[in-house]
C-alpha cells in the first residue's frame, strides 16, 4: 500500500496497545517502523534495471524478518526521538508497527514475499488497491485524533475501520471472481487461468484477466448491488518461439525475461515485434491492455547485457475519462444469476 496508509495503519496498531501518556510515543515508533520496510527501494543497480523489482517487497517484508526489522528501527530511533519510553516499550511499538507492513502489502495485487526465506512466492490477496482514499483518510484522521486526545480509543476505531474495509475487499473479491467467471461463460470461454484485482482507489470497479486459447482477455466489472461486466481487449500470450525466436536461451536477456515472468506471476504478453514484453495485470483503465510497465528485449545485444525496464505511469486525460465512464457503468452490461448478459 502507499506510504501514508502504511504509516497510519502502523501507528494505529501501535497506539492501540499504549497507555494514555504513551500514545504519542507509540505512534512515532510504530508509524516510522511501519514505513521502514520500503527502504528496500534503494536496492538498485545502474546496469540491472530489474534488481529493484526483485528486492522490493522481498526480505524486509517477510514475516520472519519482522522481529529483526523492528529491532533495527528501534535501535536507530531510540536515541534520536524525544519520548518517555524505555527500550522494551519502544521495541514493542516498533514491532507492532513493523508487523503491519508486509501483511498490508499482501492485500494488494503487486505481490509480497511473506514467507521468505522458505519461499520466494509473491503473495497477493487482491482485496484492496495500492492507493484507496476510502481506507486511508478515515484511518489517518483517527490516528491524528488519538495523538491529540491522548486516547487509544480512536486508534482502536481506526484499526476496526481498516480491518472492516479489508474484509469488505475480501467479499468484493469473491463477488468479482464469480462475476468474471460468469462473464467468460457468457462469451463461451472456459478460462485456463483467471484473476481479478480491484481498480484504482475503489472496490466497485474490478479488472479481470483470464487465459483462453492462447490469449489473455482483459475486461472490467462493476460489482455493486448488481453485477455488470465491461468488455475489453485481448492479446496473445507471450511465447519465445513466436515473439523472440532470435533470443539466445543462455543469454542474460533470456534470464531477465524469466525474472520478469516471476515478478508478473506469468502474466506476460508481447506488445509488438520489437521485443517489448509487458505485465498485463496493470493498466490505467481496467478493461484496456495499455500497460503500466514492461521490459525491452534487444536480441542483438551482447550476451551479458540486461533488458531495459520501461515504466509508463502517467495517466492521460482520455484514460481518466474512460475510467470515470466505467465507474458510472457506461459501456457495461448486466449479468443475470445464470451468467448470461442481459
Amino acid at each position: 500500500m502507499d506510504p501514508i496508509s502504511q504509516g497510519a495503519a502502523a501507528a494505529a496498531f501501535a497506539q492501540s496497545s499504549a497507555k494514555p501518556e504513551r500514545v504519542r510515543a507509540y505512534a512515532m515508533f510504530g508509524g516510522l517502523a511501519g514505513l521502514a520496510p520500503d527502504l528496500d527501494v534503494f536496492i538498485q543497480s545502474s546496469t540491472d534495471s530489474l534488481l529493484f523489482l526483485e528486492y522490493h517487497r522481498h526480505f524486509t517484508h517477510s514475516l520472519a524478518f519482522i522481529p529483526v526489522g523492528a529491532l533495527i528501527v528501534c535501535a536507530v530511533l531510540y536515541p534520536v526521538l524525544r519520548h518517555p519510553l524505555n527500550f522494551r516499550q519502544a521495541y514493542l511499538a516498533s514491532l507492532l508497527g513493523y508487523a503491519t507492513h508486509g501483511l498490508l502489502d499482501a492485500c494488494t495485487s503487486y505481490g509480497t514475499q511473506l514467507f521468505w526465506p522458505m519461499s520466494d512466492v509473491r503473495i497477493a490477496w487482491n482485496n484492496v488497491s495500492v492507493i484507496d482514499p476510502l481506507v486511508t483518510l478515515p484511518l489517518l484522521a483517527l490516528v491524528i485524533l488519538s495523538v491529540y486526545q491522548r486516547s487509544r480509543i480512536y486508534a482502536m476505531a481506526g484499526v476496526a475501520w481498516l480491518l472492516s474495509y479489508l474484509l469488505l475487499g475480501v467479499v468484493q473479491h469473491d463477488r468479482a471472481m464469480a462475476t468474471a467467471q460468469a462473464m467468460a461463460t457468457a462469451k463461451g470461454h472456459t478460462p485456463d487461468r483467471l484473476a481479478v484485482k480491484p481498480g484504482f482507489a475503489n472496490l466497485l470497479l474490478w479488472k479481470s484477466i483470464y487465459e483462453y486459447d492462447g490469449h489473455y482477455y482483459i475486461d472490467a466489472m462493476r460489482v455493486g448491488i448488481d453485477r455488470q461486466f465491461c468488455p475489453g481487449q485481448h492479446i496473445e500470450i507471450f511465447d519465445y518461439d513466436k515473439h523472440l525466436p532470435a533470443l539466445a536461451a543462455d543469454s542474460q536477456q533470456a534470464r531477465d525475461v524469466e525474472r520478469f515472468r516471476w515478478f508478473s506471476n506469468d502474466f506476460l504478453a508481447s506488445m509488438n515485434s520489437s521485443g517489448f514484453i509487458v505485465d498485463v495485470r496493470y493498466s490505467a483503465v481496467p478493461n484496456q491492455i495499455d500497460p503500466l510497465w514492461g521490459i525491452q528485449v534487444d536480441t542483438t545485444a551482447s550476451p551479458n547485457t540486461h533488458v531495459e525496464f520501461v515504466s509508463n505511469r502517467r495517466t492521460s486525460a482520455a484514460q481518466t475519462d474512460a475510467l470515470l465512464a466505467l465507474l458510472q457503468g457506461d459501456g457495461c452490461q448486466h449479468l443475470n444469476e445464470q451468467g448470461d448478459s442481459l
